[in-house]
């Protein structure tokens, strides 16, 4: 019945040990043969389907629904298809079969189930999906380049830094984004990609695609195959513009050198700061309100051998009395309603290190007394407790109030004071040091511009002399607040008189009308807005003097107020 050759048949025996699926037809379209993994596959055995038309059974699934074997027979071509069979991923392959005089004697079908590679693509692709969500979210930046230079990676960290999105950035050459400036980090990855050896911690500055330049460190590494053979290299780049940021305002405002001045009693300090420095007598830094008496309590701190251990601020007139003892000493378990464990007090805090009392003058009696045992024992007892605690602290004292003169009218304990005044700093005001204000004031203005990221700004000669006119009885703090008031007002590279408030303005014998008093009529609302609210701090937020300087009347200068939300 079946005139398909005998060797056919064996050639299906041979291939039962075949993985991939083997059918074979005869030239009527007949099914003569399956192999073990076909049967497997299309779930049949051979008795089931063997004689039966191939077009008349489910076989015909295989080849998605298209009958493949005339196209096969007839014209003797090799016919193919991929597609879902029963869930799974098949591959179907017919080719023709012929004998010696190449006369068409049937077909063979192939079949390859791809479920198994199917599923193992998949769960890589997931094991990548899920790799890249956590690479995108480090806060570092991180990308990755092939052998050849061309970015593979680059995760939304390195977007943030660089300022290049994504889209523009794969597939083209890591020059191109790190151009001649940070040319020191594409030869260190090429290096890097060339001899497989990392570069770690490797700081300099990033250009962005804005031009702006980033503080950063660069860490260089080779990615390799399985083989030990290298694919590319993987970057990645810290941003350290906050270190940088908070290592300058840290330097900015507590070296010692950041105290300016070139008076005699400013040098007088300078030169026994250092030595006080080395010692653990305690302090009393004297002087009026503003002038840096807590500056100077943090320079000590910082030059003394207790730098790398904490300095703790207590403001003894900061708090109620009845909370100070607590804040100051700490609190037992039970010691009043709520306290429902031992808390520490500030001088457990500052185990090891400083504790600066600033306005001590303003510590009441009783606390005073528990103070005076501190310095002599070293020792107190914490609210509510039975049992001392010890403690191993400096102690610096502040104050702009006489404390001999109280002592004195027993408004402050004697022993104290003089167990505080083993080392005394008086700071003068600023009136005294008038020598020391040209130099106060370009050093205030740098720090404040560099703080703030505006470009270095100067100061005219009128501008100066008012300046130094003015007698600052808010001494070093009120400078600086004056400067930065006029830093903000100021929008050229250069501050003139009209930028100074009305109050320091006048001390100047050159005095032209403040170019915010400008009539405000046509103004954008941003402008004016900006214009009314420094005018009135000009004039001391008084209505009537800032509507004349505004060339306004009193009506309208309330209901603009009202509009911009300034009553």
């Amino acid at each position: 019945m079946i005139d398909l050759p005998q060797q056919y048949s064996q050639l299906c025996a041979l291939l039962d040990n075949f993985l991939v699926g083997v059918i074979t037809v005869s030239a009527g379209n007949e099914i003569v043969s399956i192999n073990k993994s076909a049967e497997a596959i299309i779930g049949c055995k051979e008795s089931e389907i063997v004689g039966k038309s191939c077009s008349n059974t489910f076989v015909r699934e295989l080849c998605g629904g298209e009958c493949r074997f005339g196209k096969t027979f007839h014209l003797q071509e090799e016919q193919a298809h991929t597609g879902a069979f029963q869930g799974r991923s098949i591959t179907t392959v017919v080719s023709p079969l012929a004998d010696r005089e190449e006369t068409g004697q049937g077909c063979v079908v192939v079949i390859q189930d791809h479920s198994a590679f199917k599923e193992l693509i998949d769960r890589v692709r997931n094991e990548d999906r899920r790799l890249k969500i956590i690479l995108d979210n480090l806060d570092i930046g991180m990308l990755t380049v092939d052998r050849g230079g061309h970015i593979t990676f680059f995760n939304s960290m390195a977007e943030a830094i660089t300022g290049f999105p994504r889209g523009d950035t794969l597939g083209r050459r890591f020059e191109t984004i790190f151009g001649t400036e940070s040319s020191r980090e594409i030869s260190l990855l090429k290096e890097t990609i060339a001899d497989g050896k990392t570069r770690s911690g490797e700081e300099g500055e990033l250009v962005t695609r804005e031009g702006r330049k980033v503080p950063v460190r660069m860490n260089h590494l080779a990615l390799r195959h399985e083989d030990g053979r290298i694919a590319g290299g993987l970057v990645t780049i810290t941003d350290l513009s906050l270190v940088y940021e908070l290592n300058s305002a840290i330097k900015e405002r507590y070296t010692f050198y950041d105290i300016v001045g070139k008076d005699p009693a400013m040098q007088k300090i300078f030169d026994i700061v250092p030595v006080m420095a080395s010692s653990d007598s305690t302090v009393l830094i004297t002087g009026p309100t503003g002038t840096g008496k807590d500056l100077l309590a943090r320079v000590i701190h910082n030059l003394s051998a207790r730098s790398e251990k904490p300095m703790v601020t207590v403001n003894c007139a900061a708090l109620p009395d009845n909370l100070l003892e607590s804040e100051m000493f700490g609190y037992a378990r039970g010691a009043f309603t709520g306290a429902e464990r031992d808390k520490p007090g500030r001088f457990q805090e500052a185990e090891g290190g400083t504790i600066f009392l600033d306005e001590i003058g303003e510590l009441p009696l009783p606390l005073q007394a528990k103070l005076l045992q501190v310095l002599e024992k070293r020792e107190f007892y914490p609210l509510g407790s039975r049992k001392t605690t010890r403690v191993n602290v400096r102690i610096i004292a502040a104050t702009n109030q006489d404390l001999e003169q109280q002592a004195k009218e027993k408004r402050f304990r004697k022993d104290l004071y003089y167990r505080l005044n083993v080392i005394n700093l008086r700071l003068p005001e600023l009136k005294e040091r008038r020598a020391d204000l040209p130099l106060l004031i370009h050093h205030i203005l740098n720090r404040i511009c560099a703080r703030k990221k505006f470009k270095p700004v100067k100061i005219s000669e009128q501008a100066m002399e008012a300046l130094l006119c003015y007698d600052y009885p808010g001494n070093v703090r009120e400078l600086e607040n004056i400067l930065e008031y006029s830093v903000l007002i100021c929008r050229g590279a250069q501050i003139e008189v009209s930028h100074l408030p009305v109050s320091i303005a006048k001390y100047s014998a050159y005095t032209p009308a403040p170019v915010l008093n400008a009539p405000v009529a046509g103004l954008e609302d941003a402008d004016e807005r900006q214009r009314i609210l420094a005018t009135l701090r000009q004039n001391d937020w008084g209505r009537a003097s800032s509507a004349r300087a505004l060339k306004i009347d009193r009506a309208t200068l309330w209901r603009k107020m009202k509009k911009y939300d300034l009553l």
